[in-house]
């Protein structure tokens, strides 16, 4: 996986922080570089430490599904993808309970809901021999920009960009693990 695919792999992920940073930014009245910090590096932290939680994971049983390890990498992108996309089109308002606290116990509970398909993506990098360092320093930058950038979003425009994030994230997602398969097979070459 190069460089671009990995950054665009880094948005993708980053999406559903970026929405629920965006929510924070609409809870919070008045807006603080230490809180646009916050937020940035609690879910940069996290979407950086849950694929390299998941790389080990995949990296114990690479041996033993090493025929399939496309078709994996390829089915849990689509799932996390479609989960992304399914909750850019649902009525429920789950982003919006975020309230205006940056305190420790509701950004960790946040952050681990939102990096939890960071772990997933991990597992496949396993497979797919990328080089961790490079890949969750991607992720985590580019998460902690994009969240740090989401509080001030939210606290300026409102709710407008939320499910356009998420389902933008959703179809990078799926688009990346197509990739991932059709080159597998033979039937792209990048």
């Amino acid at each position: 996986m190069g460089l671009i695919e990995l950054f665009i792999l880094a948005v993708g992920l980053s999406m559903d922080a970026f929405a629920v940073s965006v929510c924070k930014g609409l809870a919070t009245k008045s807006i603080n570089v230490k809180q646009m910090v916050l937020a940035g590096v609690w879910f940069g932290g996290f979407q950086a430490l849950m694929p390299v939680i998941g790389y080990l994971l995949g990296q114990a049983f690479a041996g033993a599904i090493k025929k399939y390890d496309h078709w994996v990498a390829f089915v849990l992108l689509v799932f996390i993808g479609g989960n992304m996309i399914r909750e850019a089109f649902s009525d429920g308002d789950d982003s919006n309970e975020s309230n205006d606290s940056f305190g420790a116990r509701t950004m960790l509970i946040m952050a681990v809901a939102t990096s939890i398909d960071a772990l997933a993506v991990g597992v496949t990098f396993a497979f797919l021999q990328v080089n961790i360092f490079a890949a969750v320093t991607m992720i985590g930058v580019t998460t902690f920009t994009l969240s740090f950038v989401g509080v001030k979003v939210g606290n300026v425009f409102g709710a407008k960009y939320e499910k356009k994030a998420e389902l933008s994230g959703g179809i990078i997602l799926i688009l990346i693990g197509l990739k991932i398969l059709l080159e597998h097979l033979g039937i792209i070459n990048f």
